[in-house]
């Protein structure tokens, strides 16, 4: 087929970080000069930029690797499954070629041997924010690379290898030119963000010509300057944590933390080789909302991890009920290949599994209905994502979008995306808040 400027297609798969790695290729394509096409059909070729974490994962990737050679045939596969040596190409053998992830220079190395660049790169078509897959009005920030935890379920250092910080400045410099673009929320992204600046010791860079060190309480202070919501993804409860609180108390950023605990039992964290316990993450829960009461925390868990008595379960449930974390997901174990973890004794019969994984979420769901029904009667500022038949969807300080909450605005004919309201809570559920606007 013949075009204008060669055109490439796209499929982006997996977590927000593979997100912005997605959105690096697609604004480097467009840099050079290629079209993006929407379609199979209109593509000279296709990345798909896959995940390679758990079962389901990889599953998902190789079966879209699948369908773009089967409706267009010429593919490039990039992301975390590119890094587990032979799986994309034992599956699919035909493809072009496979890369690791954050590989933006492999990607087009690949693109170039196999779609001639244009000859007259077209920088004025890229936006000075890059090519987003997110709405206008919020964007993922990613300030590091890779991870130096060895947990014993988690492949992600083998696949995207050592903590590698981002400059603080350079980091800033996209922040701001997201801000332009019309961003009003910045989702803060790592695979360890409390561990920002560790790699290089803290170094000092300069953004606007004044000094910044890499560290996170820092980089969250110059972040809260730009006058749109912050949030904090992935972030482990180091004590330097604590160091963060107070900005969220002054509504420098959000008062919101994404704290991966994975589980409450002693015995279970050392099998996980995770950092902190049960009782001294209870303590610094209490010690966070002692300085911010709205404080929102999120988690995840893993249940079933080999080994896991009944007992420690229920300590685990316990922990929960303790804690009162305001968000958690739950995950079965799963054994990834090459994990540690899948060598250990115990292993955990799947029924057990699943029957463990209902009831967390049961305990869960009581406890956050009754966190939410606290809000009812209150006022919130919300984010509004869209609007629907005169009802806006819309998210709270508490909500980060696709795997929170959200609030459900009546009566907001008037809304746009990307608008910030307030809106008088008037109903919940385990998950949701209703509420209308609240009319001055």
């Amino acid at each position: 087929m013949t075009h204008a400027s060669p055109r490439v297609g796209f499929v982006s798969l997996g977590c927000p970080k593979a997100l912005v790695d997605s959105e690096r290729v697609l604004t480097q394509l467009r840099a050079e000069g290629y079209a993006i096409a929407p379609t199979y059909g209109g593509a000279d070729l296709v990345i798909v930029n896959t995940c390679g974490f758990i079962d389901a994962a990889v599953a998902e990737s190789l079966e879209a690797i699948g369908e773009a050679l089967a409706e267009n045939g010429r593919v490039i596969v990039t992301g975390c499954l590119g890094a587990r040596n032979g799986v994309v190409k034992h599956a699919h053998p035909s493809v072009l070629a496979v890369t690791g992830p954050h590989d933006v220079a492999g990607v087009m190395s690949a693109v170039h041997a196999h779609l001639p660049r244009p000859h007259d790169p077209f920088v004025d078509l890229v936006p000075p924010q890059g090519v987003r897959l997110t709405p206008r009005h919020y964007a993922y920030l990613k300030i590091s690379e890779g991870c130096n935890h060895r947990c014993t379920f988690c492949i992600i250092p083998a696949l995207r290898g050592k903590l590698a910080s981002r400059p603080a400045g350079e980091v800033m410099r996209e922040a701001e030119a997201l801000v332009r673009a019309g961003a009003k929320e910045l989702l803060v992204i790592s695979q360890d963000t409390s561990a920002y600046g560790v790699d290089v010791r803290h170094r000092t860079d300069f953004w606007n010509g004044r000094p910044l060190k890499t560290r996170l309480a820092e980089l969250a202070r110059a972040l809260g300057t730009l006058g749109v919501w912050v949030r904090l993804h992935y972030v482990y409860p180091y004590p330097h944590v604590d160091d963060v609180i107070p900005l969220m108390a002054d509504g420098k950023i959000l008062p919101y933390l994404d704290v991966p605990f994975q589980h409450a039992s002693p015995r279970i964290l050392r099998r996980m080789k995770r950092p902190a316990s049960a009782e001294a993450n209870l303590a610094r829960i209490r010690a966070w909302r002692a300085v911010c009461p709205d404080l929102t925390i999120r988690s995840t868990f893993i249940v079933g991890f080999p080994g896991e008595t009944e007992r420690e379960f229920e300590a685990l449930l316990a922990f929960l009920e303790e804690a009162e974390l305001d968000r958690v997901g739950c995950f079965a174990y799963s054994p990834v290949e090459g994990a540690q973890a899948n060598a250990l004794p115990g292993q955990v019969p799947e029924a057990v599994k699943e029957e463990r994984r209902a009831r967390f979420m049961a305990a869960q769901a009581r406890v956050s209905a009754r966190r939410l029904k606290a809000k009812v009667g209150r006022r919130l500022q919300v984010l509004v994502d869209r609007v629907e038949g005169g009802r806006a969807v819309a998210r709270s300080s508490a909500d980060a979008p696709d795997i929170d909450g959200v609030v459900h605005v009546e009566r907001a004919r008037a809304l746009q995306p990307g608008e910030f309201v307030a809106v008088q809570i008037e109903r919940s559920d385990a998950h949701d808040l209703w509420g209308a606007p609240v009319r001055t």
